[in-house]
């Protein structure tokens, strides 16, 4: 939290992709992409709330495993390849009932 204002990261994470299959799951070391986001998110002292956006179920189950509650999919208009993260980013926050707070976009391809 920084003042009044609290810190939301979203992990932005769907299953299509044009060039690598299934990408954010990707295992690397045995551990899927997204699961390292997720470990550093939760490690950061500065993160308030960790949200997943995701329109796959085993992205789902790892982000539930991992401790982050995904209520539900996300729709198939903005999980297309033309998708806008902001578009994301704006159906994620309409959901939240905060006014105060900043959002931090965390990308599962890119761990280090």
């Amino acid at each position: 939290m920084i003042g009044i204002n609290e810190i939301i990261a979203i992990i932005p994470a769907r299953k299509g992709s044009k060039r690598l299959k299934n990408k954010n799951i990707f295992l690397l070391n045995k551990i899927p992409l997204i699961e390292y986001t997720i470990m550093a998110a939760k490690k950061s002292n500065f993160i308030d709330k960790i949200i997943v956006s995701t329109d796959s179920k085993k992205i789902l189950s790892i982000a539930n495993k991992n401790g982050i509650k995904v209520n539900k999919l996300r729709p198939k208009k903005l999980s297309e390849d033309n998708t806008p993260t902001i578009d994301v980013i704006k159906y994620e926050t309409k959901k939240l009932k905060k006014k105060n707070y900043f959002i931090l976009v965390l990308q599962p391809t890119s761990p280090l």
